[in-house]
């Protein structure tokens, strides 16, 4: 059993977290994990940007940062791995929904998607591993059933 806690730390109601959950579980099985615990926070832009700052020291609002717990070795407790953190923001999130030309629900689903995988050390600093890693994220997107050319 996973323990996915996902937080709303806006003043908003966002419905769009709704497939949250069973999206993540679903790409979990699919990347055979299995007792995993983590955090997906959804902040502002001022939010984001003040981790942006402080942890990568990027000067700007981002749309997803992950802190991988395991980056220094395993965290292995009693209920599962401890994965770590991933942040995103709600306002980047709508803005690229509108620029890609899709729905709020499918752009917190390629985040969110997205943070899980670099949880679960995939990364994109270099081309090959971009490959990898934006290859299986839609893979996982499009087996769930969300598709980049339709609103869901």
């Amino acid at each position: 059993m996973n323990e996915i806690e996902i937080i709303n730390n806006t003043n908003e109601e966002i419905k769009e977290l709704d497939i949250l959950n069973d999206l993540l579980e679903f790409a979990l099985k699919k990347e055979k994990q299995e007792h995993v615990i983590f955090n997906i926070i959804i902040v502002d832009n001022e939010y984001i940007h003040k981790l942006n700052k402080e942890y990568r020291n990027v000067d700007r609002p981002t749309d997803v940062i992950s802190f991988a717990l395991e980056d220094n070795g395993s965290m292995e407790t009693a209920y599962g791995r401890i994965l770590g953190d991933i942040y995103i923001s709600i306002d980047k999130a709508r803005e690229q929904a509108k620029e890609y030309g899709h729905s709020l629900k499918r752009e917190l689903a390629f985040l969110s998607i997205h943070g899980l995988l670099h949880l679960l050390g995939y990364d994109h600093m270099e081309e090959e591993e971009e490959k990898v890693m934006f290859a299986r994220q839609e893979l996982i997107l499009d087996e769930y059933g969300i598709k980049r050319e339709k609103e869901i």
